[in-house]
C-alpha cells in the first residue's frame, strides 16, 4: 500500500488535478465546517446574491457537528456526517469555488458532475472515529451561525488529517470502484 500524500489548503486547481479516487492523503491547514442547516443559509445567501460569511474559495468544508470540547481540548469528537444531506446545496456552493467536502457516504450525480465541471474533490473521513479524528484538529473558532451550536461553522487548523480521495475530477469513485471490484 502506497503512503498517503500531503495536501495543504486552500487547495488549488493544480493540486486538484493530482488527487485519484482511492489515494490517501494527509490534510493540513485550515478546514472549515457546516451540516444541513449551515448549508441551507449558504444557499440562500447565494440565491439572493448576498455574500458568503466565509470565503470558500479554495477551501475545504468538513461535514461535522463536534461535540464540545472537555477541558484541555480545542474540540470534542469530530466525526463525519452523512454527506448526502448536504448534496441538494453542495454544486452551487462548488460552483462558487469550494474545491474540497469531507464526509462519508456516497454523493448525488448533480455532486459529482459539479466536482467534475468546476474541478473539486470529495473526501472521505473514517465513521465512528471521531475521537481520534479530532486529535488531528489544533484549533477551532465559531466563525459563523453561532445560534446553530455544534452545526455552526466553525473553521478548524487541522494537521495530517487523514482522509481517502472517493470522487476525483475525472468522475472516479471509489465506492462504485468497490462495488464492481
Amino acid at each position: 500500500m502506497e503512503e498517503p500524500i500531503k495536501i495543504y489548503t486552500p487547495l488549488n486547481d493544480d493540486e486538484i488535478a493530482n488527487l485519484r479516487s482511492g489515494t490517501r492523503v494527509l490534510l493540513t491547514g485550515v478546514v472549515y465546517t457546516g451540516r444541513d442547516a449551515a448549508h441551507k443559509r449558504l444557499f440562500e445567501l447565494l440565491q439572493q446574491g448576498k455574500p458568503l460569511p466565509i470565503d470558500i474559495c479554495g477551501q475545504v468544508i468538513y461535514y461535522v457537528g463536534p461535540t464540545p470540547a472537555k477541558p484541555g481540548r480545542v474540540i470534542g469528537s469530530a466525526g463525519p456526517t452523512t454527506s448526502g444531506r448536504m448534496d441538494a446545496y453542495t454544486p452551487a456552493l462548488i460552483a462558487c469555488g469550494l474545491k474540497g467536502m469531507i464526509g462519508k457516504g456516497v454523493r448525488s450525480q448533480a455532486v459529482k458532475d459539479a466536482m467534475k465541471k468546476y474541478g473539486a474533490v470529495y473526501f472521505g473521513a473514517t465513521g465512528g472515529a471521531g475521537a481520534l479524528l479530532a486529535q488531528r484538529i489544533k484549533k477551532a473558532e465559531v466563525v459563523a451561525y453561532e445560534d446553530l451550536g455544534p452545526e455552526a461553522i466553525f473553521r478548524l487548523e487541522v494537521e495530517d488529517f487523514p482522509l481517502i480521495v472517493i470522487n476525483d475530477i475525472y468522475g472516479g469513485d471509489l465506492y462504485e470502484r468497490l462495488k464492481i471490484g
